[in-house]
C-alpha cells in the first residue's frame, strides 16, 4: 500500500485524532499552572549563623573560616562566599547547575554540624536552598488601622489571617513582618533592691518558679488513670505583682514593693508601613508549580469571605501581585501570537488569492498550538514567558511549514488540471523529502541547548523544547493534514491554471536577466555582498550587549541605608521625606517599606531596608519613574545611600549570588589597604556614563559600648566575667523570665532595669552589680566602659579576603560599560601591585552565558552541515547552503542596531535559529531543482528552480516576518522579553530572500565546476 492509499484510507481517523488532540490541548489550557517564568532550581544553599554580639573580627575567625573549610569540602561546591558582621555571618556556597540540591543541602548541613562542637557555645545556624519559591512573597497586603494597636494588628495577622489563608491552594506558607508584640515588663527599682538585699537575678528567679506547669505523676483511683498536673501560671497581671520574692518573720516581699509591672511592647528595631503609615505586612509564598493566577483569584475569593471577621477600622490593602505581571505578560504574548496569525492570513490571502486555501493555514497553527499545550501538560510545565514565548516564536514556522505544503499542492493541482485526492496525496508525498529535511534542519538547532548550563539553560531548555515539540507537530499536521483539507477545500474553480499578473511577469523578467548576468560574471556578486559583511561589521561593534531582555515589570525595589549607627527613629525621619517624594510622583499607585528588614524577610541593621513600589498602568517606563525618584531623593536626602532595582532583576540577582550588573572584587592580603583601594576604585567609576548607585563594599555597623572587665578587679570582689556579663544582660537588655498564655498566644514577661539607665551611655557604668555575698558593687570600679566606632563588614570569596566594589546601570547596555570600567581600572596608579580585581556580577553571568551560547551557535552549524551531507552527500550543496545562513546570521547585528537593542542571551538564541530557518528554504530550493529536466543546462535549471519558488519563499517570509512583529514592536507586556530573538529572526528573513535566490544559485554553480559552467538563457517572462 503506497503513502496515498494509507492517507486516503485513513483520513477520518487521521482527522479525528488532530481534533482529539485540539480538545485535550484546550483542555490543558485550562489546568496548566501559570507563573512568569519556568520553575527553576538555583544551585546555591545559604548558611546563616549567630553566635551572640561578638567583634566581626572575633566572628570570623572562631565561626566563619572553620565553617567555610567544611562546607568547602562537600562534593560538588564551586564556590563559596561569606559576609561576616558583629555576632552573625551569612555563608552562600555555590554548586555547579543540575546538582541534586536537596542532597547538597543535606551535606551542607551535615558539614556544619560535625564542626559545631568547635564553635564557640550557643552557635545557631540555618541552612536552606535557594528558589523563588521560598526566597519571596509572590501576593503581598498591608494591615493599618488609626483606631487598633499596631499589638492588635499583629495578632490579627498572625492567628487569624495566617490560617485562613494558608489553607488556599498553592499556598506555601504566610509570613507576618511588622507590628509589635505585647510582653509584661517588669523595671525594678535598684534602691528598694539594695534596701532589701534582693538582687535582679533574685526577680528573675522567683518569677519563673512562680509560674509552672508540670505533670507530677498519675494516680489510680477506682478503676480510672489520673493524670496529677501542678499549675501554678501567672492568669492575670495582679498575680504577677503580687509575687512573693522574699519572705520570713517579718512579712514579705512583693514584686510590686521593689518594681513596676505593666503590659507593654517587646524592643523592637524594625518598623513597616505602607503608604506612609504604620502597618502590619502579610507575605504569600507560592508552592513550587503552583499556577499563582490561580492562587490570586482564590486568595481574593478568601479574604471576602474573612471581610465578616475583619475588626472594624482595619484596611487590608494589596500592594504586591505578581499574578498582575503574569497575566499581563501572557495576555500581551497571546495578543501577539493572534495578530501575527492575522497579518500572516493576509499575506496567503494577497498572495494565493483563495480565502479556502488561507483558511487551511488559518485552522493548522491553532490545531499546533493546541496539540503543544497538550504535549507540554504531559511534560508537567507551565504557562510561562518561556513557553508561551516559545509559541510565539513558532507561529512563523508552523505558517511556513503550511504555506510550502499548501503552495506544493496548488502548483502541482494548477499545473495538471487534476482535481481529487490522488492527485493532491501525490503532490505532498512528491515533498515529503525535503518536508523532512527542513523541518529536521529546524528542530536540530535546538538539540545544543539541552547542554548549556547556568540561568540561560534553565530559563531556554523551556522554550527550545516548546518549539520543538511545535515544530514536530507542525511537521506532522502539514504532511498528513494539511493536503486532507487543500483536498477537502479546492473545488473546480481552484484547478484552473493561475494566471501570472502584469507585476509578476516583470518580478520573473527581471530576475532571469539579473542571474543571467551574474552566472556569466560572478565577481558581481561582490556588490552586495562586500556592503552586507561590511555593514555588519560595523554594526557588531556599535551594538551594546546585555544579559537578559529589559522587561518592565511596573514595580520596583529601592534599596536604602542610612550613616552607620544611625537609629531606628533618625532613619525613619530620613524614610519619611522619601514617602513625600512617592506620595508626589503621579506615576506611583502604593509602596511598602521595611526597615531592620528586606522584602526576602531576612533581617537588617536598623540604618538598613527596602522600599517596593507598585506603579499605576498608565505611566511611563518603569527605568523612567526609578530615574525621576532617584534624581528627588539624591537631590533631597543626601544621607541615605539609594539602589534601584526591579523585583525579578534583582530576584534573580540575589538567588544566583550576583545582585549587582557591576561587581568588582579586589584581593589582597592586607584588608585595610583594600578598603583604601575600593574606595578609589568607587570614585573612579563614577566618572563613567550610565554607573548609578555605587557602593564601595565597605559597610559599617553601628557603634558599640565596649565593656571591658578588669579579672583581677572582679575577683577581689568575689565576681566573674561571667556573672558581671549576665547581669548587665539583665540589666540593659532585659531577661524573659517566663510566659503567660493570653489566648491562643504567649506573652513574655521581661525583668529589667530602670529605663534611665538603659538609655544613657553615661550612666551604663554606674550600673550596681551584685556579689555572692551580697555587697553591691558599681561597674565602673571592675570594669571600664567605652564608645568603640562601628567595625565594618568582613567578606571573603573562597576562603580569601576581598572587598567589593557594587553599582548598577541606567540608560546604558552593559557591555559598553563594563568596556569604560576597564579602562578605568587600568589606568596606572589605580590599583596597587599587591591587589588584583577579577570583575563579577552580571557581566561574569553573561560572558558565561555567551560563551555556552557561542558553543551552542558552532554546535548547531555542526549539526546543520551533517543533515545536509546527509540529504544530498554533496559537500558543494551542503556548503553552496551552509554559506547563506551565515551571512544571514550575521546581519542580525545590523537589524539589532538600526532597532537599538542589545544583544543578549535571547538575540543569540534568534541567531541560531535563523541557522536552521534560512537552511530550511535553502532546502526547498534544491528540492526544486531536483525535479527539474536534468539535461538541461545547470545554469538555465538553477534559474528555472528559483522562479518556480521565488514566490513560495517571498510569500513565506512575509508571513513569518508579520508572524514575529508584533514580538519585534514589543506589543503588549510579555513580548519586550522575546522582542530581540524576533527582530534578529527578521533581519535573517529579509536577507534570506536575495541570498537564496540569488546568492546561493551562482555560488553552487561557481562550487561545481567547469565541467557544468553552460549558460542557457531562460524563456522569458
Amino acid at each position: 500500500m503506497n503513502f496515498a492509499a494509507w492517507v486516503q484510507n485513513h483520513r477520518r481517523s487521521i482527522l479525528f485524532l488532530l481534533a482529539l488532540l485540539v480538545v485535550g490541548g484546550v483542555a490543558s489550557f485550562t489546568q496548566l499552572p501559570e507563573s512568569l517564568f519556568p520553575q527553576v532550581q538555583f544551585p546555591r544553599v545559604r548558611v546563616s549563623l549567630n553566635a551572640g554580639a561578638r567583634p566581626a573580627q572575633e566572628m570570623m575567625l572562631q565561626v566563619t573560616r572553620p565553617v567555610e573549610r567544611a562546607v568547602r569540602a562537600v562534593p560538588g561546591v564551586h564556590s563559596v562566599r561569606s559576609t561576616t558582621s558583629r555576632g552573625s555571618t551569612d555563608i552562600s556556597i555555590n554548586f555547579a547547575w543540575g546538582h541534586d540540591m536537596l542532597n547538597a543541602l543535606l551535606q551542607v548541613e551535615s558539614a556544619v554540624n560535625q564542626i559545631k562542637p568547635d564553635l564557640p557555645p550557643g552557635t545557631r545556624f540555618t541552612a536552606k536552598r535557594m528558589y523563588p519559591a521560598n526566597y519571596s512573597g509572590v501576593i503581598a497586603y498591608s494591615l493599618t488601622s488609626h483606631k487598633l494597636s499596631q499589638v492588635k494588628l499583629h495578632d490579627l495577622a498572625q492567628y487569624q489571617m495566617v490560617p485562613f489563608l494558608s489553607s488556599v491552594k498553592g499556598v506555601a506558607k504566610v509570613t507576618v513582618q511588622g507590628g509589635e508584640k505585647a510582653e509584661y515588663q517588669v523595671t525594678v527599682k535598684p534602691d528598694q533592691l539594695q534596701a532589701l538585699g534582693l538582687s535582679i537575678r533574685d526577680v528573675a528567679k522567683a518569677l519563673s518558679a512562680s509560674n509552672v506547669l508540670n505533670a507530677v505523676g498519675k494516680v489510680q483511683d477506682h478503676y480510672k488513670l489520673y493524670l496529677t498536673v501542678s499549675d501554678t501560671r501567672f492568669k492575670s497581671i495582679n498575680q504577677i505583682r503580687h509575687t512573693v520574692l522574699k519572705s520570713g518573720s517579718d512579712g514579705e516581699v512583693q514584686l510590686e514593693d521593689v518594681a513596676s509591672v505593666k503590659l507593654g511592647t517587646a524592643p523592637e528595631y524594625q518598623r513597616m508601613t505602607a503608604d506612609g503609615q504604620r502597618a502590619v505586612l502579610l507575605n504569600v509564598y507560592q508552592q513550587p508549580g503552583a499556577s499563582v493566577l490561580q492562587m490570586s483569584k482564590d486568595l481574593k475569593a478568601r479574604l471576602k469571605q474573612f471581610q465578616s471577621q475583619m475588626p472594624k477600622g482595619v484596611q487590608l490593602h494589596q500592594w504586591r501581585n505578581l499574578g498582575v505581571l503574569v497575566k499581563a505578560s501572557r495576555s500581551g504574548v497571546v495578543d501577539a501570537i493572534v495578530i501575527g496569525v492575522i497579518l500572516a492570513a493576509l499575506v496567503l490571502l494577497l498572495f494565493l488569492r483563495s480565502w479556502k486555501i488561507t483558511l487551511v493555514a488559518v485552522i493548522a497553527v491553532p490545531a499546533v498550538l493546541a496539540a503543544t499545550m497538550l504535549v507540554l501538560y504531559a511534560l508537567g510545565m507551565s504557562l510561562n514567558m518561556m513557553t508561551l514565548g516559545g509559541m510565539a516564536a513558532a507561529v512563523g514556522l508552523i505558517i511556513d511549514d503550511v504555506i510550502v505544503m499548501v503552495e506544493q499542492v496548488v502548483r502541482r493541482v494548477q499545473e495538471t488540471g487534476e482535481h481529487g485526492i490522488q492527485r493532491v496525496l501525490a503532490s505532498a508525498r512528491e515533498f515529503t523529502q525535503p518536508q523532512v529535511g527542513s523541518s529536521t534542519s529546524t528542530i536540530i538547532i535546538f538539540l545544543p541547548l539541552a547542554f548549556l548550563s547556568g540561568i540561560t539553560g534553565a530559563f531556554f531548555k523551556e522554550l527550545s523544547l516548546t518549539m520543538a515539540v511545535s515544530l514536530f507537530i507542525s511537521f506532522l499536521v502539514a504532511w498528513l493534514v494539511v493536503p486532507l483539507l487543500a483536498d477537502f477545500m479546492l473545488g473546480p474553480k481552484d484547478v484552473g491554471r493561475e494566471k501570472i499578473g502584469r507585476i509578476g511577469r516583470r518580478v520573473y523578467r527581471g530576475y532571469s536577466r539579473l542571474m543571467v548576468r551574474l552566472m556569466r560574471r560572478p565577481a558581481w556578486l561582490l556588490v552586495g555582498l562586500v556592503p552586507l559583511v561590511a555593514v555588519a561589521y560595523i554594526a557588531f561593534g556599535q551594538v551594546g550587549s546585555g544579559f537578559l531582555p529589559h522587561l518592565d515589570e511596573g514595580n520596583f525595589i529601592l534599596d536604602y541605608r542610612s550613616a552607620p549607627g544611625t537609629s531606628l527613629d533618625e532613619t525613619n525621619r530620613l524614610l519619611e521625606q522619601v514617602a513625600t517624594i512617592l506620595k508626589k510622583n503621579p506615576y506611583v499607585d502604593t509602596w511598602s517599606r521595611r526597615t531592620g528588614a528586606q522584602l526576602s524577610g531576612r533581617l537588617a541593621e536598623p540604618n538598613t531596608g527596602d522600599f517596593f513600589v507598585r506603579l499605576k498602568s498608565s505611566r511611563p517606563s518603569t527605568e523612567a519613574v526609578m530615574a525621576q525618584v532617584r534624581k528627588k531623593v539624591n537631590a533631597r536626602i543626601p544621607g541615605l545611600d539609594v539602589e534601584f532595582a526591579q523585583p525579578i532583576e534583582d530576584e534573580i540577582g540575589d538567588l544566583t549570588a550576583v545582585p549587582q550588573p557591576i561587581d568588582i572584587r579586589l584581593f589582597g592580603n592586607d584588608v585595610a589597604k583594600l578598603r583604601q583601594v575600593a574606595n578609589h576604585v568607587a570614585q573612579a567609576i563614577g566618572s563613567v556614563h550610565g554607573v548609578v548607585g555605587i557602593q564601595n563594599g565597605v559597610v559599617i555597623a553601628g557603634d558599640s559600648l565596649d565593656v571591658h572587665v578588669n579579672r583581677v578587679k572582679a575577683a577581689i570582689e568575689g565576681l566573674s566575667p561571667q556573672s558581671i556579663t549576665q547581669q548587665l544582660q539583665t540589666d540593659i537588655g532585659g531577661k524573659l523570665t517566663t510566659q503567660v498564655r493570653k489566648g491562643v498566644k504567649f506573652v513574655g514577661v521581661r525583668v529589667w532595669g530602670p529605663q534611665s539607665l538603659r538609655d544613657r551611655t553615661g550612666a551604663i557604668s554606674k550600673l550596681l552589680l551584685r556579689a555572692p555575698d551580697g555587697h553591691l558593687v558599681p561597674l565602673s570600679r571592675v570594669a571600664t566602659v567605652k564608645i568603640v566606632s562601628g567595625q565594618p563588614e568582613l567578606t571573603r570569596y573562597n576562603l580569601k579576603s576581598d572587598v567589593a566594589v557594587t553599582a548598577r546601570i541606567s540608560g546604558r547596555s552593559l557591555g559598553n560599560t563594563i568596556a569604560d570600567i576597564k579602562q578605568v581600572l587600568n589606568k596606572p596608579g589605580l590599583i596597587p601591585k599587591n591587589v588584583y580585581y577579577q570583575l563579577g556580577g552580571t557581566y561574569k553571568t553573561q560572558q558565561k552565558a555567551f560563551r555556552g551560547l557561542i558553543e551552542v551557535f558552532v554546535a548547531a552549524v555542526a549539526l546543520v552541515f551533517f543533515l545536509l551531507l546527509f540529504l544530498y552527500e554533496r559537500f558543494r550543496i551542503a556548503l553552496a547552503i551552509l554559506v547563506q545562513p551565515l551571512l544571514a546570521a550575521g546581519a542580525v547585528f545590523i537589524g539589532l542596531w538600526l532597532t537599538g537593542v542589545e544583544l543578549n542571551i535571547t538575540a543569540m538564541m534568534g541567531m541560531t535559529m535563523v541557522i536552521g530557518i534560512v537552511t530550511e528554504i535553502a532546502i526547498f530550493y534544491f528540492s526544486e531543482l531536483r525535479l527539474i529536466d536534468q539535461n538541461m543546462p545547470l545554469a538555465w535549471s538553477l534559474i528555472r528552480a528559483g522562479r518556480n519558488r521565488m514566490r513560495p519563499i517571498v510569500m513565506s517570509a512575509l508571513a513569518f516576518m508579520l508572524a514575529l512583529l508584533p514580538l519585534a514592536l514589543g506589543l503588549g507586556q510579555g513580548s519586550s522579553m522575546q522582542q530581540p530573538l524576533a527582530i534578529a529572526i527578521i533581519t535573517g528573513l529579509l536577507v534570506q530572500i536575495p541570498l537564496v535566490l540569488i546568492v546561493m544559485p551562482v555560488l553552487y554553480r561557481l562550487l561545481s565546476g567547469r565541467a557544468e559552467r553552460r549558460t542557457a538563457a531562460p524563456a522569458n517572462g
